[in-house]
C-alpha cells in the first residue's frame, strides 16, 4: 500500500522562550524539522507532506536554501487548529497508509516508523504510547487527589498511522475540533478500538529548553 508521512509543525516558540517556532530551532546543526523529515525519508517509496502555517512558509523556505535541504517533500498550508492542519493535509492524499506526525518528534527511529506502517496495514491503526515511568495521582474537580495504578496509562506519541480512507472519513464527519492527537478523532467519529503500540522513550516532543538538551544526546546515540 502506498505510504504517506503527514507531518505537522504548527508550533511557536513560547514555551521555548524563543522568538524563532521552535520547529526551526536549530539542533545538533540543523532545524529540528529537517532532522523530523529525514527520518521518514528513509522508509521506501513515501511521500512526504508538510503540513505549516501560511505565514511560516516563506522561512522554511529561506532554510531550505540555507541548509541546502534536498529531501522531496510537499508543503501544504495549516488551518487554525491542528485539527483544521491535519484535515487539510489528509485532503491531499490518496488510498493507503499515513503516518500522522509532530514536527518537532524529530527522534523517531526508522523501526517504529516500519512498525507503525505494518501494524496499519494490518489493524486500521497504530498508535505509539510507552508506559508511565513515575507514579500518578488523580485530581478530582473538588481537588482532592487519589493514587491510581500507573500500569493503566500510557503516554501518547506520534506517529499516528491510519488507512487513509478510515481516518479521512473520521476528520470529515467530526463533529467538532477539540481534539488532543488523531486516535481522539479516529475512535470518538468512528468508534473503532485504538490499537496501541510500544514507542519509544527517545522520541521525545521537544516542547521547553531542557528537551533540546535531551535531544542533542539522543541524535548522538541514533544508530538509523
Amino acid at each position: 500500500m502506498k505510504k504517506y508521512a503527514l507531518i505537522v509543525a504548527g508550533g511557536n516558540g513560547t514555551r521555548m522562550e524563543s522568538d524563532i517556532p521552535k520547529q526551526f530551532i536549530v539542533l545538533c546543526g540543523k532545524p529540528i524539522l529537517m532532522h523530523t523529515i529525514e527520518a521518514f525519508s528513509k522508509i521506501n517509496a513515501i511521500e512526504i507532506l508538510l503540513v505549516l502555517p501560511q505565514s511560516h512558509i516563506s522561512v522554511w523556505k529561506k532554510l531550505i536554501v540555507e541548509y541546502s535541504f534536498s529531501i522531496k517533500h510537499e508543503i501544504i498550508i495549516g488551518g487554525e487548529t491542528r485539527f483544521h492542519s491535519v484535515r487539510n493535509g489528509l485532503d491531499n492524499i490518496n488510498e493507503g497508509i499515513v503516518a500522522i506526525h509532530d514536527g518537532v518528534r524529530p527522534i523517531v527511529s526508522q523501526v517504529l516508523i516500519e512498525k507503525s506502517f505494518a501494524e496499519a496495514e494490518k489493524n486500521g491503526n497504530a498508535i505509539a504510547a510507552v508506559k508511565l515511568k513515575d507514579s500518578i495521582r488523580e485530581k478530582s474537580l473538588l481537588g482532592k487527589t487519589k493514587n491510581v495504578n500507573r500500569n493503566n496509562y500510557y503516554l501518547i506519541q506520534s506517529p499516528q498511522t491510519f488507512k487513509t480512507a478510515l481516518i479521512k472519513d473520521a476528520y470529515l464527519n467530526a463533529a467538532h475540533y477539540n481534539f488532543t492527537d488523531d486516535a481522539g478523532v479516529f475512535e470518538e467519529v468512528l468508534n473503532k478500538e485504538i490499537n496501541l503500540i510500544e514507542g519509544d522513550y527517545k522520541n521525545i516532543k521537544i516542547t521547553t529548553p531542557e528537551d533540546l538538551l535531551v535531544a542533542e544526546v539522543f541524535l548522538a546515540l541514533k544508530t538509523d
